[in-house]
């Protein structure tokens, strides 16, 4: 195989995006498009020499495809994914990989069984930041970390909601800024914090007309006994304003608005803390110079990586596995909210399920004007 044949089910905002990234990708190739919208199917089939089918089991039967990107509504990842892989073919899924943790860990058995290769489309781990950010952490130059905190707005306005019928609903998207908006940056907070035992979690809906939450915000326990505090919505602005903070006792990395600072204590805190005689003292702290590693960034990024771990087993920036990590949490956040309780983690799957399924059937038809397939413009690259 020379070039990773890939097919992309999903042609909305996202799926027209992620086909221009392959075209620019050497190792790729598109070679099959799907989806249920029969007109955008046949537009995006001829404009792009490639056969187009509106059922995706037939785009799986056609041997056209040694892989596929899976960029449809949420609820259908694991489906699509798993018909896949059952067939020996790879799946890159666009995050998230699920709505509910137990269909999550269906998706990433088969993918164990069938010994595919299995990605999720968590593009912002290729940021140069991000991969710096992350060896920093691995190379305990922070020490024993003691309290995290991650702050996220992701500003929507009602036209956006009201784009799509499947939008901000409960059976349509499985929740709202929590399953939508946050699940890059809540990958990224795991990805370097670790994942929490517990949280304390509070949402609702506090501007928006919806029915799923538009804020959420949480305090977190961690197995070492360290602390945290998340919060995300999308009622405020500006955006992007990401901010992460990760204090060890010999430092601390700070993240925001692409910005990335080390600063380091020359004595560790539980060393200065019981050695100092000194009543007003406190550890001094140097700023670290960080710098940032040359690398392609983005969806392209991704998508060339799972293209080189089917052809050259290279190692994937975002294992499939690992976007199980992002609905746990996110699955916790509803779950504690909703039933105003502390959660323990991993969760009860037969609980969230049963709720899941009750908010689901309280689920309201949705009306919009005309329907609108776009997407970010600030996320494509």
């Amino acid at each position: 195989m020379e070039k990773v044949r890939l097919g992309v089910i999903g042609l909305g905002g996202m799926g027209q995006e992620h086909i221009k990234s392959i075209k620019d990708i050497p190792e790729a190739q598109l070679s099959a498009v799907s989806d249920l919208d029969a007109e955008v199917t046949k537009k995006t089939a001829e404009e792009h020499n490639v056969p187009g089918f509106t059922n995706y089991e037939e785009l799986l039967e056609s041997k056209l495809v040694d892989a596929v990107l899976v960029a449809t509504p949420h609820y259908f990842h694991p489906e699509i994914g798993i018909a896949a892989m059952k067939k020996g073919i790879h799946c890159l899924s666009e995050k998230p990989i699920a709505v509910s943790v137990s269909a999550a860990d269906k998706f990433v058995q088969e993918a164990q069984k069938s010994g595919v290769v299995f990605a999720v489309m968590h593009q912002e781990r290729a940021l140069p930041q991000m991969r710096l950010a992350r060896k920093i952490i691995e190379s305990g130059r922070l020490g024993q970390i003691r309290r995290t905190c991650m702050i996220e707005p992701h500003y929507r306005s009602q036209a956006y909601y009201d784009s799509a019928t499947w939008r901000a609903t409960w059976k349509g998207e499985g929740g709202g800024v929590l399953i939508n908006q946050a699940p890059h940056g809540i990958d990224l907070f795991l990805l370097l914090g670790g994942m929490p035992s517990r949280v304390t979690a509070k949402v609702r809906t506090r501007l928006h007309n919806i029915e799923v939450e538009d804020e959420a915000t949480a305090l977190l326990e961690y197995p070492s006994g360290a602390w945290g505090y998340y919060y995300t919505t999308t009622n405020e602005a500006p955006y992007p304003a990401l901010f992460m903070e990760f204090f060890g006792d010999n430092g601390k990395m700070v993240y925001q608005n692409d910005s990335l600072k080390l600063y380091s204590l020359k004595v560790s805190i539980p060393e200065f803390t019981f050695s100092t005689k000194e009543m007003w003292a406190s550890p001094e702290a140097i700023e670290e110079k960080l710098e940032l590693p040359q690398c392609e960034v983005e969806h392209k990024e991704i998508i060339r990586n799972f293209s080189h771990s089917i052809l050259f087993g290279e190692e994937l920036i975002a294992p499939g596995e690992e976007g199980l990590w992002s609905v746990e949490f996110i699955n916790a956040l509803i779950l504690s909210g909703k039933k105003d309780k502390s959660v323990d983690i991993p969760i009860d799957r037969e609980e969230y399920e049963e709720l899941l399924s009750g908010l689901k059937q309280t689920s309201r038809e949705k009306k919009v004007g005309k329907i609108k397939r776009v997407t970010d413009p600030r996320h494509r690259k």
